[in-house]
């Protein structure tokens, strides 16, 4: 009895050594938070001091890309390190795949408990879906079909939604640090994703912080956007100002709630080993762009619609500030996660990379293009559902109303064969400091634009005509990428 007795004391010492060894990990992601909104990347009026800090004492990531223009297919980019395109996950709203692996099932293989937090949208969150947080690798989850606002409805572990009351940025991070000191007590690290509600529209925002921008709605009053009521749910008109002031208004709480995490952090004695990151899921939409050096917004393949803040802290890892132009994209989060903790790839393709040597500071360029594209060809009514529907059925409520229904559905269709049309879309290649832009016009005729973007990051000059040995050869890598895509897409990775 004492040797068995001492075997297991032995057993459980050796496995409390080799979980020391591993850090903590922390993925938050904003919603339609766009690269310039940020004080450390120069917006005139938005207030970021905790993300302005994060990048002056952590590692800055100044060219960091959603992998797509979009919601849904970034998220699916992120947990994955797929392109979304490979599981028909095609525009918000729709969904994965459940035969897709995540970076919860990987850090769970690695020892982690692991928690998502927030908007999911890549599939329903009750606990009959194969696509919920649960079923996708997550331990615990407190979730959302889509987005939201002031006092959010929740599903916890795939219950009824219920109302939390409060801010939203401040609810998810207090959940957060519940789940952190229960996994700390666990003695096992924790693989936690925070996916914030904000700042997608419709805006709303609290007292004293809609307080720090009163002074907009006098600057920008003569230009109306679109964008949802908060009052009926449906499309309205306002002025410039006041969306803004309430737009910045929820960046302002968002970053204070990270703050909040990074004093908790600091308190507990865990901020050292913990790997903290930040970045947003694709460009600022319409209605809030204001300024930026980037060409378009929130879906489009231009660097406005794609490029996102990105910041890491990792003190053990990362211990001097530092700032790197290397790009890298939500692709590359779980090929990065499965170098930290030790863990092989998914047999199947990765679009992303390994970024432990940009984190440690040894990486001088990046070994893989990047790719973009919004797939032009979704199989249309006759496609075959790849579940079903009653699966893709959601039950969180929300302020903007689709279809006249307060709630989210999602669909996800097989796609068996390929055709000519399945290669439409606009899409793009930035492979070194070159950037191919293709899309079709209206009349179907194929435009190519060639930008280089360390001269011209606001991609306003087509080289087409002066570069085009350079276009062909991205061109042709572009088309290989996207075979390999829609091979994947018919299932043949399953």
């Amino acid at each position: 009895m004492k040797l068995i007795t001492f075997i297991i004391l032995f057993g459980i010492g050796l496995c409390r050594l080799s979980f020391a060894d591993q850090p903590n990990v922390i993925l938050l992601m904003g919603d339609d938070h766009g690269w310039e909104e940020t004080g450390y990347n120069g917006h005139p009026y938005v207030k970021t001091p905790v993300l302005d800090d994060m990048a002056a004492t952590g590692l800055h990531l100044e060219n960091f890309y959603s992998g797509h223009p979009t919601c849904s297919p970034t998220r699916a980019s992120f947990l994955t390190g797929r392109h979304p395109n490979r599981m028909g996950t095609f525009s918000p709203g729709w969904s994965i795949r459940p035969e897709e692996i995540t970076s919860a099932r990987i850090m769970g293989n690695a020892g982690y408990r692991s928690a998502h937090f927030g908007k999911w949208h890549i599939g329903t969150v009750k606990a009959e879906s194969p696509l919920n947080p649960g079923a996708m690798g997550f331990d615990e989850w407190l979730s959302h079909d889509n987005f939201f606002e002031l006092n959010p409805s929740f599903s916890r572990n795939g219950g009824p939604p219920e109302v939390y009351p409060g801010e939203s940025s401040e609810i998810l991070i207090r959940e957060l640090i519940d789940f952190i000191g229960k996994a700390d007590n666990s003695n096992k690290p924790f693989f936690t994703v925070v996916w914030f509600g904000s700042p997608h529209e419709p805006y709303s925002g609290l007292p004293a912080d809609l307080a720090l921008y009163d002074d907009l709605p006098g600057k920008y009053k003569d230009k109306q956007v679109k964008l949802t009521s908060n009052e009926t749910g449906s499309p309205t008109t306002r002025p410039q100002g006041d969306v803004l002031r309430e737009r910045y208004a929820e960046i302002t709480a968002m970053d204070r709630s990270i703050g909040t995490l990074r004093t908790y952090l600091a308190d507990e004695g865990l901020r050292d080993n913990t790997l903290l990151f930040y970045c947003g899921d694709n460009g600022t939409s319409r209605d809030g762009s204001l300024v930026t050096p980037h060409r378009g917004v929130k879906g489009e393949v231009y660097d406005g619609g794609i490029l996102v803040p990105g910041l890491i802290e990792w003190p053990a890892r990362v211990s001097k500030p530092r700032s790197t132009r290397i790009r890298a994209s939500t692709s590359d989060l779980l090929p990065t996660l499965c170098g930290i903790v030790g863990q092989a790839l998914p047999k199947r393709p990765i679009d992303g990379i390994d970024l432990t040597s940009l984190i440690d500071g040894t990486m001088r360029s990046r070994s893989n293009p990047l790719y973009f594209w919004q797939f032009g060809n979704s199989g249309g009514d006759q496609a075959e559902n790849y579940l079903d529907p009653e699966l893709q059925v959601g039950t969180t409520p929300l302020v903007k109303l689709m279809g006249g229904i307060a709630t989210r559905n999602f669909k996800n269709l097989k796609h068996p064969s390929i055709s000519a049309a399945d290669y439409m879309g606009p899409r793009a290649i930035i492979d070194g400091r070159l950037k191919l832009v293709v899309r079709e016009s209206k009349s179907g005729e194929t435009e190519q634009e060639l930008f280089d973007l360390i001269k011209d990051p606001a991609e306003t000059k087509n080289l087409i005509g002066k570069k085009p040995v350079a276009a062909k050869k991205l061109q042709a890598e572009l088309r290989t990428w996207q075979e390999s895509v829609l091979k994947s897409l018919t299932g043949a990775d399953y």
